[in-house]
């Protein structure tokens, strides 16, 4: 039986950014759109039970409820089981069901904060991210069918690696424990508390380590892209000082926010290796959302590895699939034998 997993998160491309700076507000309507087109593509590849993320505003369910009488599912549509916060603490607690329940290949639709709760907990599920965040480094613009159909073979198995990939993510440590992570980016603010969770003003910022950066990423890892870009699957990351230097950089830190940013130095890491020396009073931002608190005499460090999630490339993984025959002969169409024909 081939299953996907729907997390789709209600509060994506919603926060204070859309204030002080210009970040489109991606409304829960176009989310239930794309997941329409996810569920027809899901079908049409054969899944039989898709698992989703209850949510405040019934995501799925209005998907699954506003589709035609000529588009009927074959698929067994369940809620996962997990008692609702309205928080991105949801997010993670729907990974895991999934994980439990054997899932082969979870979507998401969010930003890059909604794929960091859900790589806590879907162990080696792929998952294949849709862009509808502030911060969408890690989630990418792919349409939603073309997301459902390459969701779907994957769950088949009929695509692997290098269609599905690793990634890598930030270990944060305080006082040598670990305590966090980010997929994206941990960023050091020059704060005591945590407060409005998005981050937004560069004077605050004192350290970034990144998995990754390129010039074109909207966010603080956008930093490392226009000091020396860091693709995806490169065995390397980037720790870099904020602060007066010979290096000058204008940045888009936030969506039409374009700020000039001083660094101090940088370095290039390895996989592994451990950036250490942050003292506390502190605060960390991870993936853009400032999440971690650390007090007086407490210190920070972040680790490299290469043990994040394992992410679809949609492109890959329906060549892959084609390249085994799964879009053609009688079997490939009799999985469309639920479409009933118009009059």
């Amino acid at each position: 039986m081939a299953s996907v997993g729907i997390i789709a998160n209600p509060a994506s491309g919603k926060d204070i950014r859309r204030l002080v700076a210009y970040g489109i507000c991606f409304d829960n309507l176009e989310k239930v759109n794309i997941v329409k087109r996810c569920l027809l593509a899901l079908a049409a590849t054969g899944v039989d039970r898709v698992m989703y993320m209850p949510d405040y505003y019934g995501i799925v369910p209005r998907a699954v409820e506003g589709l035609s009488k000529d588009h009927q599912l074959p698929i067994d549509i369940v809620e996962a089981d997990i008692e609702m916060t309205g928080t991105q603490i949801d997010s993670a607690h729907a990974a895991l069901k999934m994980n439990q329940a054997g899932i082969g290949c979870i979507i998401t639709l969010g930003g890059d904060g909604t794929n960091r709760m859900v790589a806590k907990n879907c162990g080696d599920i792929p998952l294949l991210p849709i862009s509808t965040g502030t911060n969408n480094v890690f989630p990418q613009m792919v349409e939603g069918t073309i997301a459902g159909l390459a969701a779907g073979v994957v769950a088949r198995g009929l695509a692997d690696f290098p269609a599905v990939h690793p990634t890598k993510k930030i270990v944060v440590l305080k006082n040598g424990k670990p305590v966090d992570m980010a997929l994206i980016d941990a960023v050091v603010l020059k704060d005591i508390f945590i407060g409005s969770r998005a981050i937004w003003d560069e004077e605050r910022i004192r350290k970034v380590v990144v998995t990754r950066g390129e010039p074109d990423n909207i966010g603080i890892s956008s930093i490392a892209g226009n000091l020396h870009p860091i693709g995806i699957t490169e065995d390397k990351g980037m720790a870099i000082d904020i602060g007066p230097g010979n290096i000058s950089l204008i940045t888009p830190i936030a969506p039409g926010l374009i700020r000039p940013i001083k660094v101090a130095d940088y370095k290039i890491l390895e996989i592994g290796e451990e950036v250490k020396g942050e003292t506390g009073p502190l605060v960390i931002a991870l993936d853009g959302e400032r999440e971690v608190e650390v007090g007086e005499g407490e210190e920070a460090s972040f680790k490299l590895t290469f043990d994040g999630p394992r992410v679809v490339d949609p492109r890959q993984a329906l060549r892959q699939a084609v390249a085994k025959g799964y879009s053609q002969g009688e079997q490939a169409l009799g999985k469309l034998h639920w479409l009933k024909e118009e009059n």
